[in-house]
């Protein structure tokens, strides 16, 4: 059973309204409280998209699990319930119609009394004129309502970079200079002066003379020395991006009313 000692905790907590089968219904909009008994009789529920709408749920029956309100009624039953305007108060009129619909006794309350009210402190005295031709007896207006488009962002991975090394071949040309040695065959005339080395050996006979030879050639030496450092970094760049989505918002007209003759 839900007491007066339990409508902090539930409020306060953000807690859930799941019906008899454990489903989740919606979250807990307004707890009303009985005049007259001042315990805890009714609980809104915000269903819908962004909890736009609210539907009216009976506590006769409830539970309170943790923190959530579990009632005795079906989820289907409590989003078909009679639209009644969360607006501080019940009117006694507007609870006999949930009344009817969830099939509680009204106790023999009298009419025109104002039997539930929330826990805050906002009265209204509105009379209802005229009524819904779609459903039940509601108030003086027509809630108008809109979609509004929320664009944010989120962070997703886009791709991967990374760094990779392979060797590549390429043809490096250079001059070197280079030398050699080679023959060169000098004669010199018999003077004063070598005439006796001229004389030194036989006077006819064979011989043979050999010079060696020597000669430069270019050698090839190869070394890996580094040459620059490459990192990966990151920069963010903004963007413009246009989104496009349609919303849907409900219009109100007037039609015109059939007029009778004499009248």
């Amino acid at each position: 059973m839900i007491t007066q000692d339990h409508i902090s905790q539930i409020l306060e907590s953000g807690g859930k309204v799941i019906d008899n089968d454990g489903d989740k219904i919606g979250s807990v909009g307004q707890i009303y409280v009985d005049d007259h008994t001042g315990n805890p009789s009714w609980v809104t529920i915000n269903t819908g998209l962004f909890g736009s709408n609210e539907s009216f749920a009976p506590l006769e029956g409830a539970a309170l699990e943790g923190n959530d309100v579990r009632v005795g009624y079906s989820k289907g039953k409590i989003k078909d319930a009679p639209n009644v305007a969360p607006d501080g108060h019940l009117s006694e009129q507007e609870e006999a119609e949930l009344y009817r619909y969830y099939g509680i006794s009204t106790n023999g309350y009298a009419a025109g009394e104002d039997t539930m009210e929330t826990t805050g402190n906002y009265e209204s005295d509105r009379a209802t004129v005229g009524h819904d031709t779609s459903g039940p007896t509601t108030d003086d207006a027509m809630t108008r309502s809109e979609e509004q488009l929320h664009v944010g962002t989120e962070r997703r991975e886009a791709g991967r970079a990374r760094l990779r090394k392979y060797v590549v071949t390429e043809n490096v040309t250079k001059t070197v200079p280079v030398q050699r040695e080679e023959v060169r065959i000098e004669r010199e005339p018999i003077t004063d002066a070598n005439r006796g080395e001229a004389h030194a050996g036989p006077a006819i006979s064979e011989e043979e003379h050999e010079v060696t030879l020597h000669e430069e050639r270019a050698v090839v030496e190869k070394e890996a020395v580094p040459v620059e450092r490459v990192r990966l970094d990151k920069e963010t760049v903004t963007e413009q991006q246009t989104v496009n989505e349609e919303v849907r918002k409900e219009q109100i007209d007037t039609d015109d009313v059939d007029t009778r003759e004499g009248r």
